[in-house]
């Protein structure tokens, strides 16, 4: 008489695991994070009360520079020669230029909406990563796009986003936000390229490689094509200027990368990327509290371009 069959029993798939809750060393580096790119905004629109634009963005990328040469130094010899390519595109479109398009903005746009222009950056790493690297679109992700474009369009057209001190709301000056809109581009098509092609070289490394990079010509632009030596010679505040743009670079490029390393290693990637939602925050009080510009217009628009970063953080 054959043997009845045992009967087939279907594995149960694994149990994912909850993600730990966060510790509060977790939400101190959080508020700090966010705090030091928050206040960026306002440091560069103090630098500007005495150097230009191009003083600013070139002074920014040469201290940080010099600040990280020792590890950039550490590192040259130890990268594999097809990596350069991708430090150096990483440097211009994700350091050098926005460093320059920021400042330029902010000639004319209150800083505290700078800072939330700056929340573009998750939209436009989801563009980059969808147009070039493969990254998956869905509906949820394309909805985000779409509100935060939308709520960039709020701002700049309805918004009369003036620099305070500069000429009245409402007279063009909400158009050099597009300045930043292409800058969140640019760290976009950076933060996808890191992700695809630098993953395996540490982070410390690859900023200060691709500062050293850029930080070279930025110097010597620095010092011959401007007048930064002159002004910090005889323009009364210069040195103070000097010191907002010093501060701005240290803080926001070596001391914020380092915490924000230890962020992602001590609790999930998610809630690291949450500080895209506390830095307009800070900035817009930074912003109120020097004298600058905030209306209903102003809180629709950092609304809508949130809740698109909010959306496109938690599509799948």
């Amino acid at each position: 008489m054959p043997s009845t069959p045992s009967p087939v029993t279907t594995p149960l798939p694994p149990v994912t695991p909850a993600p730990p809750a966060p510790t509060a060393t977790a939400w101190v580096l959080l508020l700090v994070l966010a705090a030091i790119w928050g206040t960026s905004f306002i440091l560069m629109k103090k630098g500007l009360l005495v150097f230009s634009a191009l003083e600013l963005g070139a002074t920014r990328v040469s201290v940080a520079a010099l600040l990280l040469l020792p590890f950039a130094l550490r590192h040259l010899g130890r990268v594999n020669r097809e990596k350069l390519k991708w430090l150096l595109l990483s440097g211009v479109v994700g350091t050098l230029l926005p460093a320059f398009l920021f400042a330029y903005a902010e000639t004319r746009l209150a800083s505290g909406l700078a800072g939330v222009l700056n929340a573009l950056t998750a939209v436009f790493t989801l563009v980059v990563g969808a147009a070039f690297f493969g990254q998956r679109l869905t509906g949820l992700r394309v909805l985000g796009i779409v509100l935060g474009l939308a709520g960039t369009l709020v701002l700049i057209l309805l918004g009369g986003s003036a620099a305070a001190g500069t000429s009245p709301a409402g007279e063009g000056n909400a158009w050099y936000g597009l300045f930043i809109v292409v800058a969140t581009l640019g760290y976009g098509i950076s933060i996808n390229v890191i992700k695809r092609h630098l993953s395996d070289i540490p982070a410390l490394a690859v900023t200060g490689l691709l500062l050293l990079f850029i930080g070279g010509p930025a110097l010597a632009f620095l010092l011959v094509g401007t007048n930064f030596l002159h002004k910090l010679a005889v323009v009364p505040g210069a040195w103070t200027a000097f010191g907002y743009i010093a501060l701005l670079a240290t803080m926001s490029t070596a001391v914020a990368m380092v915490l924000f390393n230890k962020l992602i290693q001590t609790s999930t990637a998610l809630f690291a990327a949450s500080n895209t939602y506390l830095i307009p925050v800070v900035a817009l009080a930074w912003g109120v509290l020097d004298g600058e510009q905030f209306n209903l217009w102003h809180l629709l628009g950092m609304v809508i371009i949130l809740v698109s970063v909010a959306i496109i953080h938690r599509a799948r």
